[in-house]
């Protein structure tokens, strides 16, 4: 049996890049930031903080040009894939890129979101509505 499933929960660092690939599928590029913190050996607080390049294709990408932007809180279900070629001089480039199976898009920064909220017309077309970002705790 084989995994390959990634769950993240971050914000994003920049606004989405958005795309049309030359067969017409929209793509969307974001960046995010995830944060770890521990206790180092003389009981201080580190953080760490990691950098991710999630894919997202299609509707997907289509909603999150048009929902997300820097600073916004998403929770990003997908799955790692590397990825290979070469750059105009020759030299052999590597990439590691998380495919986005499935996005779920949180707060804005510094606005209080109420429960009662409605979803935007493209998400209803879901066949079951994300589950709320808002319940989970960071």
């Amino acid at each position: 049996m084989n995994l390959n499933k990634v769950f993240l929960i971050g914000r994003l660092v920049q606004d989405v890049d958005f795309k049309i690939a030359p067969s017409g599928t929209p793509i969307a590029i974001l960046n995010i930031a995830t944060n770890r913190s521990y206790k180092d050996k003389l009981g201080g607080i580190k953080t760490e903080t990691e950098f991710h390049r999630i894919v997202s294709w299609g509707k997907l990408a289509e909603l999150c040009k048009n929902y997300l932007s820097k600073g916004r809180l998403v929770f990003i279900e997908g799955r790692i894939h590397y990825r290979e070629w070469l750059s105009a001089d020759g030299t052999k480039r590597t990439t590691t890129e998380i495919i986005a199976e499935n996005i779920i898009f949180g707060p804005k920064p510094g606005l209080e979101i109420s429960e009662t909220e409605e979803l935007p017309e493209e998400l209803k077309d879901f066949e079951e509505p994300p589950p709320s970002i808002w319940e989970i705790q960071i």
